[in-house]
């Protein structure tokens, strides 16, 4: 009788035995109905009883995968390389083309180089800064931005407990500022600028600057998209180019998807332009190329070359014109949420650059208010 009181009261979950090595076993029938082994001994009783709660804890939870497989993953994770990892990363990631396009660049050219061979759970703060203080400092805007892809590409993993923390973390790395001052077009040059463009290209240039609208979002208008009534260009589509083929999509953003209202002194050459040049019908391209599409970058910079060249700005980039356009609705008093709506932007932000062009602003009405002091004074 002695001896049975002896006996450890029977387990409701798990068996645990012990072996001739003096260790423990622990063993269990999971809820794929197999019998489970932990995958290593323990060298006392309670050590085995408590790995046997986990996975009860784990089945109640609804989060139990086979040990032998979480183990196996677990080695992955801690052989798995960056490089691994950020092409996985990139290829489960639903992205528009153009942006796939510059996370590839992005990851194959900049990150992957210094840090793609290291493993990503011995991935450390000074690693990332060995890597950052590597790279080419003439490209500081390609930098920042392959540090807060490499930074959101840690942050995933955390995500996905592949690793604890995220080692990406330099401060201020991430923000760069603009290395190239834009100066936008004045008006004559803009009047240059079209008179040498060819006639079917003149309204693209005028659409750009005063409707401040990208090159895809121009490439892609239709006719539906002109509406006389409301004075509004739709902006609704975008087209970009890759490898040859031409790719039109929605607006990156919700915020891309606008109404632009287009000065009136534009109305009648869009009308114009629509009559002589546009195709036909409510979808017909308002600047088709000669094959049918949208027209390409590179058949529309030849003469925009030329063009530019002829009004003494060589300088200028086709962008810039979407720049002139902001600066000059800011300069007739836009606020930042009527330049955010205008540009399609999706914070204040991004609009704030355009807002330097209130400092001219202020600057002439400095003047006037010193000519009308001026004024008072003479009456006094």
């Amino acid at each position: 009788m002695a001896a049975a009181g002896k006996r450890r009261p029977r387990r409701g979950f798990g068996t645990i035995r012990k072996l001739p090595s003096g260790r423990f076993q622990a063993t269990y029938v999971g809820p794929d109905l197999g019998r489970h082994s932990a995958p290593f001994t323990f060298d006392a009783r309670g050590y085995a009883e408590r790995w046997l709660e986990e996975e009860r804890r784990l089945m109640e939870l609804e989060e139990w995968t086979a040990p032998a497989a979480r183990e196996a993953a677990k080695l992955l994770d801690e052989t798995l390389t960056l490089r691994v990892y950020a092409v996985q990363w990139l290829a489960g990631r639903v992205l528009r083309p153009n942006t796939q396009k510059d996370y590839r660049h992005l990851i194959e050219d900049v990150v992957l180089p210094g840090l793609g061979d290291l493993r990503l759970h011995d991935l450390t703060r000074a690693d990332v800064r060995r890597w950052w203080a590597t790279l080419d400092a003439s490209k500081p805007r390609t930098n920042a931005k392959a540090y807060a892809l490499l930074r959101t590409i840690g942050a995933t993993a955390v995500d996905e407990e592949v690793i604890a923390a995220n080692p990406v973390l330099i401060r201020g790395a991430g923000v760069s500022k603009r290395q190239r001052s834009i100066e936008p077009a004045t008006l004559p040059q803009l009047a240059t600028i079209t008179a040498a463009m060819p006639e079917r290209l003149r309204l693209a240039v005028l659409l750009a600057c005063w409707c401040a609208l990208r090159y895809g979002e121009m490439a892609e208008l239709r006719r539906s998209d002109v509406d006389f009534d409301r004075g509004v260009i739709k902006v609704r589509r975008g087209a970009v180019w890759l490898k040859g083929r031409t790719i039109s999509g929605p607006p990156k953003t919700a915020a891309g998807a606008r109404d632009v209202a287009f000065p009136p002194h534009l109305s009648p050459i869009i009308r114009e332009h629509l009559a002589t040049y546009a195709q036909w019908g409510k979808d017909g391209l308002l600047f088709p190329s000669q094959s049918g599409g949208p027209i390409s970058p590179s058949s529309f910079f030849k003469p925009w070359r030329k063009a530019r060249l002829a009004a003494g700005r060589p300088d200028l980039r086709f962008h810039d014109l979407r720049h002139t356009g902001a600066v000059l609705a800011a300069q007739e008093g836009a606020t930042l949420a009527e330049l955010q709506a205008r540009l399609g932007h999706t914070t204040p932000a991004a609009a704030m650059i355009y807002q330097h062009a209130a400092s001219e602003r202020d600057k002439e009405l400095a003047e006037r208010l010193s000519r009308r002091a001026a004024g008072e004074s003479t009456r006094d």
